[in-house]
C-alpha cells in the first residue's frame, strides 16, 4: 500500500507543478503584451536575408558636419537606449542609424550565426547596405563593444572610425550571472523564460538599472523612455541570455584580431564601472588598436553615453577629423561626477560575477 500512496502523492505534486507553470506562463504572456504596448516600435523592419532587423534611421540635415553614425546597444538593451542619449543631440548633424540587435527590441533573431558578435556585426553590415550607408562611425556600448570590434575587423571598408563606450571585449576572470546560463540552456531555458524570468525581472528592473548607472544617478525617466523591460519578454530574454552566456568564449578566440583594426578609434570608460572590468576591456582595446585614444574618467560608471554625452560627441567629432581635447574634457567633468555620486543597494547584474 505504501508504494501506490507515494506514487499518488508524486502525481499530485506533478499536477500542481504543471498547473503552477501554466499559470505563470499565462501571466507572462499577459505582461509581455503589456510591455510591448507600453513601448511601441519607433523603428522600421528591414529584411537582411531571411529575417528582419529593426532600426531607427534618421537622415542627415542639409548642413550635416559628421559622417553617418551607427549605434549598437549593449546587453538587455534596445535601440531606444542609444537614441535617448544621442538622437536629439545629433539630429541633423549626421545620418543616424540606431539598431535593435538581432533578437532584441523588435528585431528578429535570425539563425544561430547571430548568437555571436561576428554574426551580429555581419547583420548590421547588411542593414547598412540596405539603408544605403557606405561608411560610418560605429559606436558600441557595453556588449555592443564586442560587436563594434568585430565589425572593425570584418568590415573595415564600411568603417570611418570606432567609438567604444564602457565596452566588453576581452576575456575576463570569473563568469556571468547564473540566470544567463539557465535561460540559454536547452529545454529548461525556454521553460524558465516563459514562466519565471519576466516576473523576477520586473521586481528587479529599478535596482538593476540603478546599478548600470552607478555610481552616477540614473535619469529620472530612463526606464519609461528607453524600455529596458522589453528584454524581459520570453524570446528576447532568451536571445539576450545566449548573447551573454557565449561572450567569454567568443572574445577569448577573437580578441587577438583587434590588432588588425587601423581606423580612428576612441575608447571611453570610467574607473567605477560595476558591470564590466574597465582595466581589462577598455585598456585592452587601447593596447590592441594602434593609434587609439583611451579616455579614462574618474567617478564614471557604465553609462558614458548618458553621463558624459558631450565627451562622446566630441569623440565622434575627433574621429571625423576635428581638433578636440578629450583628456581636458574628462578632467573637467570629474568634479561633477564626484559631487553627484550615489550608492545603490543590492547586487549588480554583472559580467564580472564569480570573482
Amino acid at each position: 500500500m505504501l508504494l501506490p500512496r507515494i506514487g499518488l502523492a508524486l502525481l499530485v505534486i506533478l499536477l500542481i507543478l504543471i498547473a503552477l507553470l501554466a499559470a505563470l506562463a499565462m501571466a507572462t504572456q499577459v505582461r509581455a503584451r503589456a510591455i510591448t504596448a507600453q513601448t511601441p516600435n519607433i523603428g522600421e523592419l528591414t529584411d537582411v536575408g531571411g529575417y528582419s532587423l529593426n532600426a531607427l534611421h534618421v537622415p542627415a540635415g542639409p548642413e550635416a558636419d559628421l559622417p553617418p553614425i551607427v549605434f549598437i546597444h549593449g546587453a538587455s538593451g534596445n535601440l531606444r537606449d542609444q537614441a535617448g542619449a544621442f538622437l536629439e543631440r545629433l539630429r541633423g548633424r549626421a545620418e543616424l542609424l540606431f539598431v535593435d540587435r538581432p533578437g532584441h527590441g523588435y528585431s528578429e533573431r535570425g539563425g544561430p550565426e547571430n548568437d555571436t558578435p561576428d554574426g551580429q556585426a555581419n547583420a548590421i553590415a547588411k542593414l547598412m547596405e540596405k539603408k544605403g550607408i557606405e561608411r560610418a562611425i560605429i559606436v558600441g556600448h557595453s556588449f555592443g563593444g564586442a560587436i563594434t570590434a568585430s565589425f572593425g575587423v570584418l568590415h573595415p571598408d564600411k568603417v570611418e572610425g570606432l567609438a567604444f563606450l564602457a565596452a566588453a571585449t576581452h576575456p575576463w576572470p570569473g563568469g556571468v550571472d547564473w540566470y544567463y546560463h539557465l535561460a540559454s540552456a536547452p529545454v529548461i531555458g525556454p521553460i524558465f523564460c516563459h514562466t519565471l524570468a519576466l516576473h523576477a525581472g520586473m521586481m528587479r528592473i529599478a535596482a538593476a538599472t540603478d546599478h548600470v548607472f552607478a555610481p552616477n544617478p540614473r535619469p529620472t525617466n530612463y526606464i519609461e523612455d528607453t524600455g529596458p523591460t522589453l528584454v524581459l519578454r520570453p524570446t528576447t530574454f532568451r536571445s539576450n541570455a545566449r548573447d551573454v552566456a557565449g561572450l567569454h568564449a567568443y572574445v577569448t578566440g577573437f580578441a587577438p584580431r583587434y590588432r588588425e583594426i587601423n581606423k580612428p578609434t576612441v575608447v571611453i570608460t570610467g574607473d567605477s564601472d560595476e558591470i564590466v572590468l574597465e582595466e581589462i576591456h577598455s585598456k585592452g582595446l587601447a593596447r590592441d588598436i594602434k593609434g587609439s585614444e583611451l579616455v579614462w574618467i574618474r567617478g564614471l560608471g557604465h553609462k558614458p553615453d548618458y553621463i558624459v554625452t558631450d565627451i562622446v560627441i566630441a569623440a565622434l567629432e575627433k574621429i571625423a577629423g576635428e581638433q578636440r581635447d578629450l583628456q581636458a574634457m574628462a578632467r573637467a567633468v570629474e568634479p561633477r561626477l564626484a559631487a553627484t555620486r550615489v550608492e545603490p543597494t543590492g547586487a549588480a547584474p554583472s559580467l564580472q560575477a564569480g570573482q
